[in-house]
């Protein structure tokens, strides 16, 4: 693959990934390399009381985007594990759609780092951060 498509994507996010991530029903907004923007529709079933978005979906959100990150860095799909990700909450966010915009911030032979930054589609400013690391596994370079 020259460069990463939303079909693309969709097709790994079909192939690879449990069906209850497949049931967050996210889209790509956007894709460069090293770049992913997600959408999280907004969804009641992700949500605590008073309509809150839980902090486990977004952390799901992050993971998953993150793989489509490096995945465009590397243009193509590589068998990778999480090994850390940190996430920081500033503030709630409730009833409404969400972007992850993601970037690769290091491409090594056998670790990608990254940073998924949250916004409502109502506000500019984060709602929350997540710091990942990524091992890739054996032959991804």
């Amino acid at each position: 693959m020259t460069q990463l498509t939303p079909a693309d994507a969709q097709a790994i996010l079909a192939e690879n990934f449990p069906p209850w991530i497949r049931d967050l029903h996210l889209r790509f907004e956007t894709i460069e390399p090293g770049r992913v923007v997600l959408r999280l529709p907004n969804n009641p079933k992700l949500a605590r009381v008073g309509g809150i978005l839980c902090g486990q979906a977004i952390m799901a959100v992050a993971d998953t985007a993150m793989v489509f990150a490096v995945t465009s860095a590397l243009k193509r799909f590589v068998n990778m594990a999480t090994v850390t990700q940190t996430t920081s909450f500033f503030r709630a966010v409730a009833d409404m759609d969400v972007l992850c915009d993601t970037r690769v911030i290091r491409l090594g032979q056998s670790l990608a780092f990254g940073e998924a930054v949250f916004r409502s589609v109502e506000r500019e400013e984060p709602f929350a951060q997540a710091s990942l690391t990524y091992a890739l596994l054996t032959g991804a370079r």
